[in-house]
Order: C-alpha cells, then structure tokens, then sequence
C-alpha cells in the first residue's frame, strides 16, 4: 500500500467544525495570518481556499451575509469586482498561470459549500494541471503548501489600494 502524507490536514482535523459561516467568521477574528485573509477592505475581502481546487485558489466575499448576488448592494458589487480584478493581476504577476477559472456557486445544487455567504472563487490553471490523480486516485497534489503560497502573495495585497 502506498501511503500519502498530509501534514498540514492536521489543523483541519483539529478544528472547530461548527456550522458558523467562514465568511463572517474568519473577517471579525482579527488574525489575517492564521486565517490566510490576504485582503480586508471596506466592503469584501479576499481569503485563500484552504482545501483548493487547484495552487493559489482565492476566494472574494463581501461581509455582508448573503446568499445571492442579487442581493449584493451597489459598493460590495463595485469593491468585490475591483478585487477578482486585482487579484488576477496579482495572480498573473507572482505565479504565472496560463488560465483561471472564476465564478460563483449559488445554492447547494451549485456546489456551494456555504450557501448562505456568497463568494466568488479564482482557480489559477496551467495547461496540463489535470492529470491521473484526481482521475484514479481521487486525491489531488499540490505542489506547494498554503502557507509558501499565502507569503508569496500577502506582500502583493499587503500593498494593495482600491
């Protein structure tokens, strides 16, 4: 039996499995670093996926809690799409994708995983980024840890003005 080592799903499997919202959670906590929040600005924030569909996967939400982006007011809408804006090009800049994936899922049905908080997520992709793995194996390979990953990007937003 070949055994895969996941060092960093420990944290996971030693967290508060509550049902409260990450996304009005994870803001109000103060502690950026730990929760991997890479952005907090007036009206949304951008966090990275700690269970990533693919390296680098960001998520966008507003603070507001809700489940549809037709109830998004005029200044979350505005900031929200100025940072998948920034974070494209921040994206493109520090780890060269060849392509991302963005958008929302809206309701269960969509694969949402919280319903109630709308978020937008960016999957940067690279050509040949699908292989094996997921296929047969069902297990996805990253080849780098959140953590390398949040410090190669914070320095970027740290800077960032809307």
């Amino acid at each position: 039996m070949k055994q895969l080592w996941a060092p960093w799903r420990m944290e996971y499997i030693k967290s508060d499995k509550t049902n409260r919202c990450i996304f009005c959670v994870l803001p109000s906590s103060n502690d950026e670093d730990k929760n991997y929040i890479l952005f907090k600005g007036i009206h949304s924030f951008v966090v990275m996926n700690i269970f990533p569909y693919n390296c680098a996967h960001l998520m966008v939400s507003p603070y507001s809690h809700i489940g549809c982006i037709t109830k998004i007011n005029e200044f979350e809408r505005n900031e929200v799409n100025q940072l998948l804006h920034e974070c494209v090009k921040i994206l493109k800049t520090v780890i060269e994708p060849d392509g991302f994936n963005i958008g929302y899922n809206i309701g269960k049905a969509a694969g949402a995983g919280y319903d109630e908080h709308i978020h937008c997520h960016i999957v940067p992709r690279w050509s040949g980024d699908t292989n094996f793995m997921p296929v047969l194996g069902e297990v996805r390979v990253h080849p780098e840890h959140l953590r390398a990953t949040y410090e190669k990007l914070h320095p970027h937003f740290k800077n960032l003005t809307l």
